[in-house]
């Protein structure tokens, strides 16, 4: 699965976006990233842009001194990195290092109990950070055109499929969504905005 909460957009008057860099979680990585604050601050740099550690602590309701721990700790795992050209005198800014994470499946299987539980809090912040962005959709989309409210989409579905089907289905849906980025506009078009999908494939004990 790829955790994507930012992209890199082309600048007024381009055509093509900056190619994305998305971070292959190892056993390593992940486990430096299975933390919810550390969770919190990498999506709020990648969604809202470079921060310092007071304005982080602000956004997320932390102390500095948390979040200044945490973010040395996503340094040294790779996930974040200076912004020199925000910073000022002695204030240091952090900026996503990548726009997306990649885990991979092996990762769930793997014999450390460690690499498994930190694949859990993984998913599972990820699962919340998910359903609060969709939460927050539904209680602000009076906020936008009608256009938005009517092209948007909550919906579920339940088939019968085998793990192979189910794979090949997991696979065309992600082709789908990359065939659109070769259609994104640029920050200039009019009427853009971002758009975020989430998708949720497993199975269930549901009858039928």
């Amino acid at each position: 699965m790829t955790d994507s909460t930012a992209e890199p957009e082309a600048p007024d008057g381009t055509t093509e976006p900056a190619p994305r860099k998305i971070h292959d979680l190892t056993p390593r990585s992940l486990r430096g990233l299975a933390h919810p604050l550390r969770m919190q601050l990498l999506v709020s740099l990648r969604k809202d842009g470079p921060a310092t550690a007071s304005q982080l602590a602000d956004r997320l309701g932390e102390s500095s001194g948390a979040t200044s721990y945490h973010l040395r700790q996503l340094a040294a795992h790779g996930f974040v990195e200076d912004a020199p050209e925000r910073g000022k005198g002695r204030e240091r800014w952090w900026q996503s290092a990548h726009q997306g994470t990649r885990l991979d499946d092996s990762l769930m299987s793997d014999p450390d109990p460690a690499v498994r539980g930190a694949v859990a809090v993984y998913l599972y912040e990820v699962a919340t950070f998910h359903a609060t962005e969709h939460s927050t959709w539904i209680g602000t989309q009076h906020d936008w055109p009608a256009e938005w409210i009517e092209s948007s989409d909550t919906s579920d579905y339940t088939l019968r499929l085998t793990p192979d089907l189910t794979a090949e289905l997991s696979g065309k849906i992600e082709e789908l969504i990359e065939s659109y980025r070769e259609r994104a506009v640029d920050v200039s078009h009019p009427d853009s905005a971002r758009v975020r999908l989430h998708t949720h494939i497993f199975p269930t004990h549901y009858t039928e």
